[in-house]
């Protein structure tokens, strides 16, 4: 009897691991505009807010529907936009909300109203945040590997120019238009260099910071090294060439910089985080050390095989960060591969996980300062 009781426990067990639910996702109404195309981004669609894969479908005069078919069970999150984040749904004035989140242990309905949209009130003009230490190197710095240009900022420390026989440590960042100007960021800057102001003076230790803007439109393409069925051929071997071959020789030739790997770092969030791993694989002489922010690996399945493959011969450090209110997967899947690196006895590893961290860079921000602490231990 026991064996029968436990066979039926593992049965029922092994339905719900397995279970494909679905969920219908309804917005009743929307304060305004009310007849254009609504959009659901989400953790399942890497955020994209102009899917039409997850376009919403009329369901009456004014009411929409999505049904999202086959979910496993766990907890996701969106918001709805009318096709880019200048549109994504608001209050009714006008601020930022939290994500939608959903728990998904069963078929489920799920019904909205929309208070407000973004662009249903002007922006107040942004102010400039970004520090004396920061000024844009060039506008349109050449990417020959890409046949494009892009926007490249720069952060030299305090001391820079009165230390001239110094040469200091170069940190390379991805998505240099979120890093320190609230004027240029998406959603929010990071504030490096309000963080490093403060910082360089309680450490004494001092380093430069080169920004690269994302490529709007390609970002998905630029950040991957792999093709991807829904955004198309990865590009991200040659982004990594020109950080390399082009721009990485720039800097060294026109800054005081320490050239070697141990003092040669590259960090990003998501897409950036994905992309910054891939940079220790594809360049392990360049660079020592890796922020991997709330990193994009759904998108990159066959990296894991690509560093279990990798013959390393140096020592490597890499800072994992993650928020569990980034959905299910976020944080299992940077730990498969932080246990993979740590395996080869060739990674020292740090791992942050905030419990209400969200994927937006308000987190990152928090998070960034516990990665420069650890940099420059």
């Amino acid at each position: 009897m026991k064996k029968i009781v436990l066979l039926f426990v593992l049965y029922t067990v092994c339905i719900n691991v397995s279970a494909q639910f679905t969920v219908r996702i309804i917005v009743n109404d929307a304060a305004t505009k009310k007849y254009d195309d609504i959009y659901v981004a989400g953790d399942f669609n890497n955020w994209n807010p102009h899917d039409d894969t997850y376009k919403m479908k009329l369901f009456g005069a004014t009411r929409r529907i999505y049904v999202l078919r086959d979910v496993a069970a766990g907890t996701y999150n969106f918001k709805f936009t009318r096709g880019t984040w200048d549109k994504v749904e608001t209050s009714s004035k006008g601020e930022d909300i939290e994500n939608h989140a959903v728990e998904v242990n069963g078929d489920t309905s799920l019904t909205f109203f929309v208070a407000g949209w973004k662009d249903d009130f002007p922006d107040k003009p942004k102010p400039n945040t970004a520090s004396a230490q920061v000024q844009v190197l060039d506008t349109a710095f050449v990417m020959p590997q890409l046949g494009r240009t892009r926007k490249i900022w720069i952060y030299l420390p305090k001391n820079y120019n009165l230390l001239r026989s110094k040469a200091f440590p170069v940190l390379y960042m991805q998505d240099g238009q979120n890093l320190f100007n609230e004027q240029t960021a998406f959603a929010g800057e990071w504030g490096v260099d309000e963080c490093l102001d403060t910082l360089q003076q309680k450490l004494n230790k001092d380093c430069i910071v080169v920004g690269i803007d994302n490529g709007g439109g390609k970002r998905m393409n630029e950040y991957n090294p792999y093709d991807d069925k829904k955004f198309g051929q990865g590009e991200g071997d040659l982004y990594l060439d020109f950080v390399v071959q082009t721009l990485k020789p720039f800097i060294d030739g026109h800054f005081r910089t320490q050239k070697d790997r141990q003092h040669t770092f590259i960090a990003g969030s998501s897409m950036g985080g994905l992309i910054s791993m891939y940079a220790i694989k594809k360049y392990p002489d360049v660079f020592g050390v890796a922020g991997v922010f709330s990193p994009s690996f759904q998108l990159a399945p066959q990296l894991y095989a690509d560093l279990q493959n990798t013959k390393w011969k140096d020592t490597h450090t890499i800072f994992f960060y993650a928020g569990r209110k980034e959905g299910d997967d976020m944080i299992p899947d940077m730990q498969h591969i932080e246990e993979l690196l740590t395996s080869t006895k060739y990674f020292n590893t740090t791992e942050l996980i905030y419990p209400l961290g969200q994927h937006k860079e308000e987190y990152w921000r928090k998070a960034f300062e516990v990665f420069y602490r650890k940099l420059m231990q």
